[in-house]
């Protein structure tokens, strides 16, 4: 058992560092070292990659990553209706390959009484400002007791941003920021009375290959693996998605799962609209986040041809229950894996789509519209208090200096 980062049985035998002391009866060499627990919260409402790489940063930090999420009805009182159910945030943030444990209704104010319950040493949260109904910072209690460690805020997504994009429904919003309607709509969108807050804020993200290889999982299939190669958009990841590649490694004793995904213009092609909501780089770092995923090939040819199946030695290709739009010669993309007798239909039993996620966000536009707002006027007043103490602080020093 592990008790606050400690091997409870050997506790009266550890050193001042809190690692166990060699000889303790309880500890092998090997468990020796002192085991880091850390504690995330959040809503982790329309989870996307910025969330993932909260927590990719958070284990970082340590050896054993618990994440709290909060429930609806907190989520509802403190910041407006989410958009997915309890049930959804829990088992996407379960499948975010970093997370060792998640307890479900998670209190939205970190207290040192939960950090203490999960044995957790510290907490990790953002760089951005979390407040509760009434404007207070929800991390107060754990930065006194100096429990609190601060990871970078993801640039150029936030859930704003997201809902942004699913509102607009403009053909070129993933190609053109720039595009007049798209910048009004956002202005609207994120932003408050008195000018940008810069969480709420909507940028631009910027795809690196540090950031790839960072979420990447750098293991090379092994000999008695079964490689599993998937295609699809994959856009706006979300537990439709989840449950699909969970039933995909199912599908074998030891699954290497590889998700070829299409490009932006490819997904626009046969999705039509404004698809697809995230661009490609977005939806590479989405998919490798995913604890079922081994691999990802950005750029997926639409047919799964010879050369890519050879390529890969692809044992198995699955495809959901979502229909399967032709090429554009009018072909079955699936026909070599199907004359090869390795195709396979996968039902995981959620019909869950990325349309059905615009439909939600459009149905509740006012509403979200409203939260947003509210939530940027609460952290500019933040800003301003915050300027204020300061500009205090200056002037006391300065009359302090004068005497």
């Amino acid at each position: 058992m592990i008790k606050n980062g400690h091997h409870a049985t050997c506790s009266d035998q550890r050193d001042e560092a809190g690692y166990c002391k060699p000889g303790g009866s309880a500890c092998s060499p090997e468990k020796r070292k002192r085991i880091v627990r850390l504690w995330c919260d959040g809503c982790y409402d329309m989870v996307h990659y910025g969330h993932s790489n909260q927590l990719r940063q958070a284990k970082g930090m340590g050896d054993y990553l618990t994440v709290g999420v909060h429930t609806d009805a907190e989520i509802a009182k403190h910041k407006g209706p989410p958009v997915f159910t309890q049930e959804e945030r829990y088992k996407m943030v379960r499948a975010i390959k970093w997370v060792d444990e998640i307890v479900e209704g998670a209190p939205y104010v970190t207290t040192l009484e939960t950090l203490d319950k999960y044995n957790c040493d510290f907490c990790v949260h953002g760089d951005d400002i979390t407040l509760t109904v009434d404007g207070k910072d929800t991390y107060e209690e754990v930065k006194r007791a100096g429990r609190y460690r601060e990871c970078k805020r993801t640039q150029g997504v936030s859930t704003t941003d997201l809902v942004g994009r699913m509102l607009l429904m403009t053909k070129a919003h993933h190609s053109n920021l720039d595009n007049p309607d798209y910048q009004q709509h956002t202005d609207n969108f994120g932003k408050g009375p008195k000018g940008h807050s810069p969480w709420t804020g909507v940028s631009q993200f910027l795809q690196t290959s540090q950031k790839i290889i960072q979420f990447a999982s750098g293991k090379e299939p092994q000999p008695g693996d079964t490689i599993i190669y998937v295609a699809g958009a994959f856009d706006l990841f979300h537990i439709g998605h989840v449950d699909f590649l969970e039933m995909v490694y199912k599908q074998a004793e030891r699954p290497y799962v590889i998700v070829g995904l299409h490009f932006d213009q490819e997904v626009n092609r046969y999705k039509g609209k404004n698809y697809p909501i995230m661009n490609i780089h977005e939806r590479t770092l989405s998919v490798l986040a995913c604890r079922y995923v081994s691999e990802v090939v950005i750029g997926a040819p639409y047919a799964v041809g010879k050369d890519l199946l050879d390529h890969f030695r692809v044992d198995l290709v699955c495809h959901g229950k979502t229909e399967v739009f032709p090429d554009k010669d009018k072909s079955d993309p699936y026909a070599e894996p199907k004359k090869r007798g390795i195709f396979r239909t996968i039902d995981s039993g959620n019909n869950l789509t990325t349309d059905d996620i615009v439909q939600r966000i459009i149905e509740n536009r006012l509403q979200f519209e409203a939260r947003n707002q509210k939530k940027e006027a609460k952290e500019m007043a933040v800003i301003e208090a915050m300027k204020r103490k300061e500009q205090q602080e200056q002037s006391e020093a300065e009359a302090q200096a004068a005497h």
